[in-house]
C-alpha cells in the first residue's frame, strides 16, 4: 500500500471527509482491519485566505509546496491538496515534487466523462467559478462548465467562507443552493460539480433533480485506489 500525503485544513472542516473516505474505502477493498496508510500536513487557513484574498497566489504556492516537500520528504507516495481553489497554484507544486500530485479537477472530469456529463454546472469559492484554471481542466476532457449569474456567485462564496468553512450550516443557505442548481439545471446543467470541498456538509441529493459530483469524496475515493494500485 502507498503513503498518501494531504494537504489539508482549508478548511480542516473538508479535511475530515477526506479522512473519513480514504480509510473507508480502503476498508470496504480490503476487509478486516485494514486502513489507509496517510501522511497530513495541517494548515493554517487563516493564512492562506488572506493571500488568496489578496491576490498573492505566488505566496499560496510556496506555502503549499513547502508543505508538499514536507509530506515527500516523510514518506509520501502521492500528494492531495484537499481544495479545489488551491488547485490555481497546482502545476506550480508539481514542478517542485518529485512525486505525483493527483489534481482534484482531473479526477472530477473523469467521473463527469464516466456519467455521460458535458454540460455541468460548477459550484465553489468566486476564484473556483470565474477563473480558469478550473473549467479549463473540464473542457480539456470535453465538458463545458454553467457557473451561476451575478449575485449569485458572491452568495455561493459568502456561505462557503463565512458559514461551512467555520462549521455553520443554516437551512436558509441550503434552500438557496436548491433555488440555484435549479437554475443551472434550466440553462442547460446535466449535473452539479460540488467544486468546494465544504459544499458537501450542506448540499444533499435531494436538494436537486441532477447527479451530484463531490468533489471532496470524489478525490479522497480515488486516492485510496490510487494508494493500492501497483502502478
Amino acid at each position: 500500500m502507498k503513503t498518501i500525503g494531504l494537504i489539508g485544513g482549508m478548511s480542516w472542516e473538508s479535511t475530515v471527509t477526506y479522512y473519513q473516505i480514504i480509510n473507508e474505502t480502503i476498508r470496504n477493498r480490503l476487509g478486516g482491519l485494514h486502513s489507509a496508510k496517510i501522511l497530513m500536513y495541517s494548515m493554517d487557513f487563516d493564512e492562506i485566505e488572506r493571500s488568496m484574498s489578496a491576490g498573492n497566489w505566488d505566496q499560496c504556492a510556496e506555502i503549499l509546496t513547502d508543505a508538499a516537500k514536507r509530506l515527500e520528504a516523510a514518506g509520501a507516495d502521492f500528494i492531495l491538496v484537499c481544495t479545489n481553489t488551491l488547485h490555481k497554484v497546482a502545476p506550480e507544486i508539481s514542478k517542485h515534487l518529485p512525486v505525483p500530485l493527483l489534481h482534484i479537477a482531473d479526477v472530477t472530469a473523469k467521473r463527469l466523462a464516466e456519467a455521460g456529463i458535458t454540460e455541468v454546472g460548477l459550484l465553489g469559492t468566486r476564484f473556483t467559478m470565474t477563473q480558469a484554471f478550473y473549467a479549463d481542466v473540464l473542457a480539456g476532457h470535453g465538458i463545458k462548465v454553467i457557473i451561476p449569474e451575478g449575485e449569485d456567485i458572491r452568495t455561493v462564496n459568502d456561505i462557503i467562507f463565512d458559514e461551512l468553512c467555520v462549521g455553520i450550516i443554516k437551512e436558509e443557505s441550503r434552500k438557496a443552493f436548491a433555488r440555484i442548481m435549479d437554475e443551472l439545471h434550466a440553462r442547460g446543467a446535466q449535473g452539479i460539480v460540488l467544486g468546494c470541498t465544504e459544499l458537501g456538509l450542506v448540499i444533499r441529493p435531494e436538494d436537486t433533480d441532477l447527479p451530484l459530483f463531490d468533489t471532496a469524496i470524489l478525490h479522497a475515493e480515488e486516492a485510496a485506489l490510487a494508494s493500492l494500485s501497483e502502478s
